[in-house]
């Protein structure tokens, strides 16, 4: 395996592949937010995710096992103030491969709206590769409208850039927007919908299309199913090639009724074909 692929492993394959098996949802203005989920049982947002954790395994191949992808949700040290994070890790022969690379992604997000959704205070990215650790911050100040990026250079020192946060957007990264889209915050799946989910403002990108199937289109694709439990909804994402390294920026995948991601698989990536992730434990505190 050359130096160039060795290097970009880990961002095809626990990247935006990974990390698109998330719900990303559309997001809305507070305006246009639904009531929260009948199953919240009156909880706010914070309290009814308090304490989950889900477990994801990666395979490509016949590999079955090449990553682990753990998420995990808790409080934040006062009140309305939590903390999700995300943490990959490859293992085995193409963990070897890869250094053994760990990346990390965390948010920090307070209740809004009367606990009915979140708003991202800071999203976090650590990725550590062998020895070396590179370090990326995000912090968003809606008191005075700015987005501040602090990264960290060769030398260990962070630059720091800062950007105005237009009026009246909301910068949610994809762990935020993955629970407020769980809880309801932006209204109810619908099969047959799509979706133009803007993005966070990262790669130049600004949307993409997510396509809930139609009812027929998911009894077709439910009979190629060898695994049929637990699965709900079918869902399509369509990203720019170039981001996913695939043919078409295709990712399709499976959510429950609850809206966790089940599994999803992103197609044809350059070298390694179908990239594949499984929820294989769902642990609600």
């Amino acid at each position: 395996m050359s130096s160039l692929t060795r290097r970009h492993f880990l961002r095809w394959l626990l990247g935006v592949p990974f990390l698109t098996l998330l719900p990303v949802p559309v997001r809305l203005s507070y305006a246009d937010a639904s009531p929260p989920l009948k199953s919240s049982g009156g909880k706010s947002i914070g309290q009814f995710f308090k304490g989950e954790e889900l477990l994801y395994e990666i395979r490509i191949w016949l590999f079955k096992r090449v990553a682990l992808g753990r998420l995990t949700f808790k409080e934040g040290g006062k009140k309305g103030l939590y903390i999700a994070t995300l943490q990959t890790e490859t293992m085995g022969v193409l963990g070897w491969v890869a250094r053994y690379r760990v990346d990390t992604y965390r948010a920090t997000m307070e209740e809004v709206d009367g606990g009915g959704r979140f708003r991202a205070l800071s999203f976090e990215e650590d990725v550590k590769i062998g020895s070396k650790v590179r370090k990326r911050i995000h912090t968003f100040d809606y008191q005075e409208n700015k987005w501040i990026k602090m990264r960290q250079r060769k030398d260990g020192t962070m630059g720091r850039t800062e950007e105005e946060i237009p009026r009246g957007m909301v910068y949610d990264d994809f762990l935020t927007a993955s629970f407020n889209f769980r809880y309801g915050a932006y209204g109810t799946i619908e099969r047959g919908r799509k979706y133009l989910v803007p993005t966070f403002p990262k790669m130049g990108a600004s949307n993409y299309e997510v396509r809930v199937a139609t009812k027929e289109e998911e009894v077709s694709r439910r009979s190629e199913l060898k695994q049929k439990d637990g699965k709900e909804f079918f869902v399509k994402l369509y990203l720019d090639p170039e981001v996913t390294h695939s043919k078409e920026g295709l990712i399709e995948g499976w959510l429950s009724r609850e809206l966790h991601p089940m599994e999803g698989t992103i197609r044809d990536v350059v070298f390694f074909g179908d990239v594949k992730g499984t929820l294989v434990k769902n642990n609600r505190g």
